[in-house]
């Protein structure tokens, strides 16, 4: 008696791949990376409008350095928030955007500084200088601004494959230190008239933001670089 010859079993459909998210498309839309770098510049926009109209108060060089201080922190928060909002959402586009926030760090920086010895110094290096080796807050600034500088020059594709992916990423991993050198030159500062509210918003801001890559690293099964 013969075997009878059954049916051969269907083969699974293959899955569908999943649709983008909504966020996911307009992450990923042309216009995207325009809109958030007019985002980025309305801040700069402003102040210069401020500049101009007599609007920055009693003592503009003062405000106009503050300001820009403050709008270099808030940048590299900014920056940091990129990587574990990509990692809670979903929203894995976020990260084209993440390399364009650090140059919007490092223009606000290097205006900072450039407001500081124009106005304070009237760019007089020697003065400068004496003002970096006497006053600690100075120092830190600085030193986090050179620190800065070489990750704003390595923000393309170029320097990736010159350097290497693990050599470019150690590189860019100084921001953690030099965040943490900004929030001690903003602390230092704002000592000297005992105001530390602003201060312990960016302390919380940067301690979650700090803390939660220390969790994902020492988690036995994830790993992640960002």
């Amino acid at each position: 008696m013969s075997t009878p010859i059954l049916p051969a079993a269907a083969a699974p459909a293959a899955r569908a791949p999943a649709r983008p998210s909504a966020m996911q498309r307009l992450l990923l839309h042309p216009l995207a990376k325009p809109t958030v770098f007019l985002l980025m510049m309305g801040p700069f926009a402003a102040i210069v409008w401020a500049a101009f109209t007599d609007g920055l108060g009693a003592n503009p060089a003062e405000t106009l350095i503050r300001w820009l201080g403050d709008m270099t922190l808030r940048m590299l928060c900014v920056t940091l928030a990129v990587t574990p909002l990509r990692q809670l959402t979903g929203w894995h586009a976020l990260a084209r955007l993440r390399r364009m926030l650090g140059l919007g760090s490092a223009f606000y920086m290097v205006l900072h500084f450039l407001a500081y010895a124009w106005f304070d110094k009237g760019f007089v290096l020697a003065d400068i200088l004496h003002d970096i080796a006497k006053r600690p807050f100075i120092l830190v600034g600085s030193a986090a601004g050179l620190l800065m500088l070489p990750l704003a020059a390595t923000s393309f594709n170029r320097a990736i494959k010159a350097l290497g992916s693990a050599r470019w990423q150690a590189l860019h991993r100084t921001v953690y230190a030099i965040v943490l050198l900004g929030l001690l030159h903003f602390f230092w500062m704002r000592a000297g008239k005992h105001n530390y509210a602003e201060v312990a918003v960016y302390a919380g801001v940067i301690a979650a933001l700090l803390g939660w890559r220390l969790w994902r690293a020492t988690r036995p099964t994830l790993r992640v670089v960002g």
